[in-house]
Parts: C-alpha cells; sequence; structure tokens
C-alpha cells in the first residue's frame, strides 16, 4: 500500500481503484474486459464462487479466473498445499519433487501424455505444441479454425476477432501484430469436416500442424467431427493438437480427448489444472516430445523449450491438490450437473421473455447467443446480435454479476449452487427486460 492510500483509508476517506487502474493500464484493463468508464471492478479478494471490490461490494462470479479457479477461490484444500510448499523454495528453474509427481499424475489421466514439459501459461503451452509439430515436420504451416482463440501468440489470435473480411483458408491478422500469418497460417469452419479434409489435402505437404479447442470456444463438435478430423490428419501425416488449456479437466480427469474418445498427437494445458495458480503444460507422444531433447541440440529436428518458472513446486502443489479434489467421487457428475442445471435456466428465462437466443455450452460452462438460428461455427455465432449481448451482460454486472462483457463463455465451479444459479437466472431475466428496447450505443 502506498503512501497516499494509507493515509486516507486512516483518514476514513475512500480511495478511487479504478482511476488508478486508468493510470497503469491500457484502458484501465489487464485484457479484454473492455469496461465502460466507471463500471470495472477492482477485485479486492475472492471465496468460493463470490468476489468483493475494493468498496466492498459483493459479486457472483462468473468468470473464475477465465475458468481457472474450477474448485472455487480460495479453496482451502489448495490453500494449505500451497503453504505446505512455500517452505521448501518458490523456484528452482529446474526439475523439482513436486513437477515429477504431477507429471507422473498427468501420464497416468490424459491419453496423449506419453511425456510431458511444463511452462507458465496456456498461451505457452500452445505455441510449444506448435513448434514441435513443425520441427518434427519441417513444415512451417499450421491451420486452425475461424474464430479460435489458442493464446496471446500471433497464430492463436489470426482469424478470432474478425477484423477483415477474408476467403477461407486464408487468415486474418487482425489483432495478431504479426502480418506474416496470412502466410503460414490457414483456417477452416469448425464442425465443416468435408471442407476441412479438402484444405488438408489441398495442403498437406506444407501443413505441420491441425490446432483444435475440442469444445470450440463453447460451440459443441458435431457428431463425427472430432473423429473424421483424428483419421484425417493421421492419413496425411499432419500432427492433430488438442488446445485443452479450457476443457482439460473440466469435463474429466481424462481431458475432452477422454471425454469424446479422441486422441490427439499433442495436447496443451492451463487454467483448471493449477487450481488457480498459473501453470501451464504440453504432453503428446513420446517420439514427438523428443524433439525438446536437449541431446538433440542444435538440431535439425529440435526446438529450444524452456521455462524460468515452469512447473515451480508452489503451482504444481496446487495442481497436485486440484487433482486430488477433481478425483474426488461425484465430483464431475456434480459440475455437469451444474451446468445442465445453469444452461436450462438460460433456456427458461430466454423463453418467458420471448427473447429469441441459443444457449450454448457443455459440462460446467455456458454462453448465449442472441439468435434463432442454430450457432455451430464462427459464421452463424457473428451473424446473432452480439450488441444485445454486450447490453445484457453490462446490466448484469451492474446487478451483481461479474463476468467478461465482450460475451465470451459463462464459467462454473464447485461452489455455484442452485441458489446462486437462480440468482444469476433471476438477474438474467432483468437484464433482458431492462435491455429489450435500448440502442446499441452501450
Amino acid at each position: 500500500m502506498d503512501q497516499l492510500t494509507e493515509g486516507l483509508e486512516q483518514a476514513g476517506g475512500s480511495v478511487d481503484w479504478g482511476r488508478r487502474a486508468l493510470a497503469v493500464f491500457p484502458d484501465g484493463s489487464n485484457g479484454e474486459f473492455g469496461f465502460p468508464p466507471g463500471l470495472a471492478p477492482v477485485i479486492a479478494r475472492g471465496e468460493g464462487a463470490r468476489v468483493w471490490d475494493t468498496s466492498g461490494r459483493e459479486y457472483w462470479d462468473l468468470t473464475m479466473a477465465w475458468g481457472s479457479a474450477l474448485m472455487g477461490h480460495a479453496h482451502p484444500k489448495i490453500r494449505e498445499a500451497v503453504i505446505r510448499a512455500l517452505s521448501d523454495g518458490y523456484n528452482f528453474a529446474g526439475v523439482n519433487r513436486r513437477g515429477v509427481e504431477l507429471a507422473e499424475r498427468l501420464q497416468s489421466l490424459v491419453p496423449c501424455a506419453e511425456r510431458v514439459r511444463f511452462v507458465a501459461s496456456g498461451t505457452e503451452a500452445t505455441l510449444m505444441c506448435l513448434r514441435v509439430a513443425q520441427a518434427v515436420t519441417q513444415r512451417s504451416k499450421v491451420l486452425k479454425f475461424e474464430g479460435a482463440y489458442h493464446g496471446q501468440h500471433p497464430v492463436g489470435v489470426a482469424s478470432m476477432l474478425n477484423g477483415r473480411s477474408v476467403t477461407l483458408p486464408q487468415s486474418d491478422p487482425s489483432g495478431a501484430g504479426a502480418g506474416w500469418v496470412e502466410r503460414d497460417v490457414l483456417v477452416a469452419p469448425f464442425n465443416d469436416l468435408a471442407t476441412t479434409v479438402k484444405i488438408l489435402e489441398s495442403h498437406c505437404q506444407e501443413l505441420a500442424a491441425v490446432i483444435v479447442e475440442p469444445l470450440h470456444r463453447c460451440l459443441a463438435p458435431l457428431p463425427g467431427f472430432l473423429q473424421g478430423l483424428r483419421e484425417a490428419t493421421r492419413r496425411l501425416g499432419i500432427v492433430l493438437v488438442f488446445d485443452e488449456v479450457v476443457t482439460g479437466f473440466r469435463f474429466g480427469l481424462s481431458g475432452a480427448q477422454g471425454y469424446f474418445g479422441v486422441t490427439p498427437d499433442l495436447a496443451a494445458f492451463g487454467k483448471a489444472l493449477g487450481g488457480g495458480f498459473p501453470i501451464g503444460a504440453y504432453a503428446g507422444r513420446s517420439d514427438l516430445m523428443e524433439v525438446v531433447n536437449e541431446q538433440r541440440l542444435p538440431g535439425p529436428n529440435y526446438a529450444w523449450s524452456a521455462s524460468t518458472t515452469g512447473g515451480n513446486p508452489i503451482s504444481c502443489a496446487a495442481a497436485m491438490a486440484a487433482l486430488d479434489l477433481y478425483s474426488e467421487p461425484g465430483c464431475y457428475d456434480r459440475l455437469h450437473e451444474t451446468g445442465t442445471r445453469f444452461r436450462s435456466i438460460l433456456e427458461s428465462v430466454l423463453v418467458s421473455t420471448e427473447t429469441q437466443g441459443q444457449v450454448l455450452g457443455l459440462g460446467p460452462l455456458a454462453q448465449v447467443a442472441f439468435a434463432s438460428h442454430p450457432v455451430f461455427d464462427q459464421q452463424t455465432w457473428l451473424a446473432s446480435d452480439r450488441a444485445r449481448g454486450r447490453r445484457v451482460m453490462l446490466e448484469l454486472v451492474r446487478g451483481g454479476i461479474y463476468l467478461n462483457p465482450m460475451g465470451t463463455k459463462l464459467y462454473l465451479s464447485m461452489f455455484h449452487s442452485d441458489e446462486v444459479l437462480q440468482r444469476f437466472g433471476e438477474e438474467f431475466q432483468g437484464a433482458l427486460i431492462a435491455t429489450s428496447n435500448l440502442g446499441d450505443h452501450l
């Protein structure tokens, strides 16, 4: 606490944390939320499914730290595991006991995880999956799906923001900060297997990898889509990468690859793996993962991989505690039941208010698309009334629901009880009514 803040609080005054945030962060944000001036909460603490801002106002949290706090904020078992680990040292930037234990645990749970490497975030994990694929195949191009987000690196952002009108498989560099993605990133429509396979067959000699979220944002794969993608990439000699940063350990202990019964060549993990603590991991077939073996340095089939904080004992202790919690009997039954119940409440509110909309999601995830047509890919999502969605999200924040008003997915945790879901449903209904006749200027 600085002297100005301390002095104000001792004198009984208030500190304008929103103003202070605006003075240090672009738009007063650490990324993506995009609140209008004066509305952005500055979070002071969290517990379970609730957070409190610096003014003491309570919110029900539907972001859950972008889904990393699947067991809720400040879970006592995760906190205790971290406290025990602290006394042994914070970081060694090398192999440590807790890192070995966590890697062994991942091997035992994840179908594709013959070998594991730790990094510090999901962004790094997806980036390293692609670099491994490029080193193995000696090819430069990758294919992703329209609208997908795979982390903050250029490939991860390409064709996510729809800043330009392009003809697939051309990629859109908007927001990527790197024009070269137009050359090295191909884009296919999610859930359109026939078109995707045609693109793969036409470019198989230059494609190193296909990267896909098994649950594409909140869009479920159509029956046979992931299986068809697996068959085509195997036949054409292209590495299949599952971005499981969101889906990993959210649907089950074996990730989305276990849930959907499709095993990729490589997979990236983050978010829920750390129980709220920063972590990233990539894993896959041992022959592919050998390209990061330092004994192969300098190559040519070698990809440099090192991380100062990846696999640190604090995050690994948190992850082991989180996996223990996920392994408790009934954990995933409850998470799936909570998600099903939540989506049912959202659908009921849409019907009762005569609002056209589609409720998307699987497991403890949900999203509302204000559209009368089915939403199953990026183009059908873009055709929804996204301006209405933003108005509704902002109104929910005003009503004490903490979420991202950019209209992305809603995250649930083990602490989202029926009471919380009903409260959200009431606020959602009020937000739909309050915004039904407003313009798109908010």
